[in-house]
């Protein structure tokens, strides 16, 4: 009989996964919180978001944090706090969300992808530094699918060329580098935290910084009914060197509605206080899922090495590297059909590269009658195919593995029998 459940054997995973996948966890007490906001009729207000943005800042130990309706608008505030603006440029990865890099555009500004490195995924501090021009403002530094990036290197180039760093940490909450929180080493970070996330809170954002002046400008740019709060005059201690900020305070500079709605608010400060205990039992999860893997031929864990003090936190969407060489250059998808035949969720690949995206090539948003991403510059900085080779061929490498959200070993060892199973009889699969 084949051993194999796509040729007729027994399935790996025999077992009833219940709950193990289920998110976010909303307990009675978040229903309670957000039906107390409601029958306040405290939709539309700040207090209960500014509670959330303290306790949110002190979990980072850093001196502020503001929210946003979408983790999309905390980073475009962010860019346009750092100086981001018309003719300017940042740096990021291809291998992203849209939502890290695209509102560069509605700045006037452009992006320049950098490639990545194909065991974390994250940005190449390597193809970043001949990267950057005069006209450049921000490094995007995003800790893909929880894997924190390189930061030691990244902060050195950003300080050797005097320009900002944009943590999007929005796969990574509670992750460490080194031992420090990311979204707290930039001088940045950015999070979404909707329903999907790690801290899952509904549909928000929010960002932490040790900067007065980024805060400040953030909450002109997209907090309008909160500028009326500042007084630039009366920070003690913190120098605000911006001459809107002095000459406009208490007005909105941007313009836009960006506050968090205080539903998420009110869930979030729930889910704040339990999500401790809950990535703990993550990490444990995910990790038990990869220890077992360890030494399986083709496969390797998308995590930092063990004693390296950094993590990945809560694991969002979390990813296997996939080496072909080692099971008879079986394709990625080929491998992910069998393991699929044995009762498992996976599927190939990873994102699509932003770089080739049409968008990033001919789409005139704003009617420049030029393609967007070239309308304020002084060259032509579309990149096309071949210009990011590990970026390009990561989809070939990449595969999905199954986001475990409590530790239960039977289920957890159910699921990796069946990455196993298929990597052990990978000669069955070739030759059928």
């Amino acid at each position: 009989m084949s051993k194999l459940a796509i040729n007729g054997g027994p399935k790996a995973v025999q077992s009833d996964p219940g709950d193990i996948f289920k998110w976010p966890i909303i307990t009675k007490e978040a229903e309670d919180a957000a039906l107390e906001v409601l029958r306040a009729g405290k939709m539309s207000g700040t207090d209960v978001t500014m509670k959330f943005e303290k306790e949110y800042a002190e979990w980072h130990n850093m001196k502020y944090a503001l929210g946003f309706n979408t983790g999309t608008a905390s980073l475009h505030s962010a860019m346009w706090a750092c100086g981001v603006g018309i003719g300017d440029e940042i740096i990021g990865p291809s291998l992203t969300y849209w939502a890290s890099v695209l509102p560069a555009l509605n700045l006037g500004a452009t992006v320049i992808f950098a490639d990545v490195e194909p065991n974390t995924l994250c940005i190449d501090p390597k193809d970043i530094e001949h990267r950057i021009t005069e006209h450049t403002k921000a490094i995007v530094a995003v800790h893909h699918h929880g894997y924190p990036c390189d930061m030691d290197s990244i902060m050195q180039i950003a300080k050797k060329h005097n320009i900002k760093v944009i943590e999007d940490a929005s796969h990574a909450h509670g992750g460490l580098y080194k031992g420090k929180l990311v979204g707290t080493i930039g001088d940045v970070g950015c999070f979404s935290v909707m329903s999907g996330k790690p801290l899952a809170t509904g549909e928000a954002g929010i960002l932490v910084t040790n900067d007065r002046e980024i805060y400040e400008r953030c909450v002109a740019f997209g907090h309008y009914e909160r500028t009326g709060e500042t007084r630039y005059a009366e920070i003690e201690g913190e120098i605000i060197t911006d001459p809107q900020l002095k000459e406009f305070a208490g007005l909105p500079l941007g313009g836009f509605k960006y506050r968090m709605h205080q539903l998420s608010s009110a869930v979030g400060r729930v889910q704040l206080k339990c999500y401790k205990e809950r990535l703990e039992e993550i990490q444990k999860a995910m990790n038990y899922f990869w220890d077992l893997l360890e030494g399986t031929k083709g496969l390797r864990a998308h995590r930092p090495p063990k004693g390296s003090k950094s993590t990945m936190g809560g694991w969002f969407n979390p990813k296997g590297l996939y080496v072909p060489e080692e099971l008879g250059n079986l394709p990625v998808e080929k491998f992910c059909e069998a393991v699929r035949a044995e009762g498992v969720i996976t599927t190939p690949g990873t994102t699509f590269p932003l770089h080739l995206h049409p968008l990033f090539h001919k789409a005139d948003i704003y009617h420049h009658g030029k393609p967007t991403v070239i309308a304020n510059t002084d060259r032509d900085v579309r990149q096309g195919k071949g210009s990011l080779p590990v970026t390009e061929s990561m989809s070939a490498y990449v595969y999905s593995i199954p986001w475990f959200k409590h530790y239960r070993p039977k289920i957890i060892e159910e699921h990796a029998s069946a990455f196993k199973k298929v990597a052990e009889n990978i000669d069955e699969l070739l030759n059928s």
